[in-house]
């Protein structure tokens, strides 16, 4: 014995719609109707035949499901979206390794939220995530040393990733933008540190110097840390060089 829904088709109206019993006599197949659906809306029809295919119907969706963790997702796929349309991961390296992609998902967390090394890795890590960054990537666990790494791995490849960006935007005979700014330090500990021509007005404070090479329409190509005490001039040398 089963119950169904039968639509019966009229050739004036619309179909008449029954739930009805159906059972085997012998070799004959018996039906009942056990009610008239045809004046009930689509969706309660729908949901009478899901029930009766052993499905369960809930009166509100989040009945079925319970939410633990839900991450913030509509930034990280606009982001990912322009890095896939850039091949930029190719310009990090053609291979792609874990080692690549935690240094793009730290530079698309820099986009979308700047900050340290440490909250980086705890950004991208499954169980301190904030966005659904590191999930859409695969990443797992990232720990600070594996950031860190990736900082070296990245001053390597420094040379040959300028190459790729100098390439693809710069040609014979365009401009070239360069600037030279500083950023000062609260600590002793970086080897490039040193007391010169505060930007800042912090006097009291170590500092280095950093200059930026740019397309003429303002796309990063280059970019070179100096000590601290460096003047400007003195940094325009390297830059002609790594130019040419």
């Amino acid at each position: 014995m089963s119950l169904h829904v039968d639509i019966i088709p009229n050739r004036k109206s619309r179909p008449t719609i029954l739930l009805r019993q159906a059972w085997r006599e012998g070799k004959r197949i018996r039906k009942k109707t056990l009610c008239n659906l045809t004046h009930l809306p689509p969706y309660i029809i729908d949901g009478i035949r899901a029930m009766l295919k052993g499905g369960v119907v809930y009166k509100d969706i989040t009945e079925a499901f319970s939410i633990k963790r839900s991450l913030p997702h509509g930034h990280v796929a606009c982001v990912l979206g322009m890095v896939n349309k850039l091949g930029f991961d190719r310009t990090l390296h053609r291979k792609s390794s874990r080692v690549r992609d935690i240094a793009l998902g730290s530079i698309v967390m820099r986009v979308l939220s700047p900050g340290s090394k440490l909250a980086a890795s705890r950004m991208l890590s499954e169980e301190t995530a904030a966005t659904s960054l590191g999930a859409v990537m695969g990443l797992g666990e990232v720990t600070g040393n594996e950031v860190l790494s990736m900082l070296d791995w990245l001053m390597e490849r420094k040379p040959w990733i300028e190459g790729v960006l100098a390439r693809k935007h710069l040609v014979g005979g365009t401009m070239v933008l360069y600037d030279v700014t500083s950023s000062y330090f609260e600590g002793e500990s970086c080897s490039l540190s040193a007391f010169g021509h505060s930007r800042d007005k912090k006097k009291g404070n170590k500092q280095i110097v950093f200059g930026l090479l740019c397309s003429s329409e303002g796309c990063p190509i280059a970019v070179e840390v100096f000590p601290g005490n460096t003047a400007d001039p003195m940094t325009v040398g390297s830059q002609i060089e790594k130019i040419k």
